[in-house]
């Protein structure tokens, strides 16, 4: 009798313990999207690109345009 006493508060407590343990993941995992929710519904991120943005696109502009000129056969 001792032995299922023993077995069942071992039980018990490993199950409160997966319990807790999922409630926190869960709980971090909400606020993981809330904040990557947030993060793309910020507003004045869909309006003018930034600086960055503007010098990556000219740059790769330039690299299309060599492209098409050795592709074409010219030499630059």
């Amino acid at each position: 009798m001792q032995d299922l006493a023993y077995t069942l508060i071992v039980a018990t407590a490993a199950l409160s313990a997966l319990l807790i343990v999922a409630t926190a993941a869960l709980r971090g995992w909400n606020g993981w999207l809330g904040f990557k929710h947030a993060e793309l519904g910020r507003p004045g991120e869909g309006g003018q690109p930034s600086a960055v943005a503007r010098i990556e696109v000219a740059d790769l502009r330039e690299r299309v345009r060599k492209l098409e000129a050795i592709a074409a056969g010219v030499d630059l």
